[in-house]
């Protein structure tokens, strides 16, 4: 399994981002599939789960409304589509294979400014 996440950076409040994993090594068009993220001094924490194949999404209270995940099984590619970013949702965005992120690639960073 490899997963690469790419397509951090600085943001202000209120702002968007995308973010996009590159995935191989697996059947990624029939996968459950997930967003983490750690921020800073704290522990790993889920946001976001999806069936590649079809199905509905599964979001983090914190994200919901306004993280929405999406897939190009073509591409082998993952999405994040991140508005209205806030403060609280700096950290490290990594795309992973299990919900608690224990295996995952290597992430890319959010920071959001006030």
């Amino acid at each position: 399994v490899q997963l690469q996440a790419s397509g951090g950076g600085s943001v202000q409040a209120g702002e968007s981002l995308t973010l996009s994993c590159a995935a191989s090594g697996f059947a990624f068009h029939r996968a459950w599939m997930y967003w983490v993220r750690q921020a800073p001094g704290k522990e790993i924490e889920w946001v976001g789960s999806m069936w590649t194949a079809g199905g509905p999404e599964i979001y983090a209270d914190s994200v919901i409304g306004r993280f929405v995940m999406s897939s190009d099984n073509e591409k082998y590619e993952l999405y994040l589509q991140m508005n209205e970013l806030k403060p609280e949702d700096t950290a490290r965005y990594f795309c992973a294979t299990t919900r608690d992120g224990s295996i995952r690639g290597r992430g890319t960073l959010v920071t959001v400014s006030s």
